[in-house]
């Protein structure tokens, strides 16, 4: 797997992990001036540490949906370009605005990314669209924000199948959301998040090319 540039691995206390350089933001562990990437804490970094090829490179313009505190968008932030945060809860983004202070190329946005023309005005063209967002329908908003990717752009979505249907089976879940991406986005690749995160699916996805959306 090739790690985007400005992610590193590091050792932290006697254990290997993968690091961006910047300004630590919810405790982490820190060697020097990089602060561990704690994939426990972060569904894209659980994404990374299991060896999934995300396609990132480093310095690409993100759209991040559900930032909430800053956790993994700091990290993205880190190492992107302009990152647009979308969080629609006031409480967390108070703490993404101070994760946001010392990352010039950070901007919160206190929105739903469930109605993406409300920050389409604001939004420029996303070289990723990462989405770590805890609601049902958890596809219908990856497609909706689709607008906003570069024909050759990528999806980097975590699905949490307790927000979808806490009753069902997680695989039978998986199914559904990705037939359901598949209106907008080709799958590229999937894999499970555990141990991280248990009943999370890791996708890997790109818009559609034959222009059926």
């Amino acid at each position: 797997m090739t790690l985007p540039d400005g992610v590193e691995r590091h050792d932290f206390g006697g254990e290997t992990g993968l690091a961006t350089r910047g300004e630590p933001v919810y405790g982490e562990a820190t060697d020097g001036a990089w602060r561990r990437w704690d994939p426990d804490r972060s569904k894209l970094g659980a994404m990374l540490a299991l060896g999934m090829e995300t396609g990132l490179a480093g310095s690409e313009t993100v759209l991040y949906l559900g930032a909430a505190a800053g956790t993994t968008v700091s990290h993205v932030a880190d190492f992107a370009g302009p990152t647009y945060a979308v969080e629609f809860a006031p409480r967390p983004v108070r703490d993404l605005l101070d994760a946001a202070d010392p990352r010039p190329n950070l901007f919160p946005l206190l929105k739903d990314a469930r109605e993406p023309e409300s920050y389409a005005h604001v939004v420029e063209p996303a070289d990723v669209l990462v989405q770590d967002v805890a609601t049902r329908g958890q596809a219908l908003v990856a497609n909706r924000n689709a607008r906003f990717l570069r024909p050759d752009g990528r999806l980097l979505l975590s699905i949490k199948a307790r927000s979808e249907d806490v009753t069902a089976d997680p695989a039978a879940v998986f199914e559904d959301v990705l037939t359901t991406l598949e209106e907008r986005y080709e799958i590229e690749a999937s894999e499970s998040l555990a141990p991280h995160h248990d009943d999370h699916l890791g996708v890997v996805a790109r818009p559609r090319r034959d222009g059926t959306f």
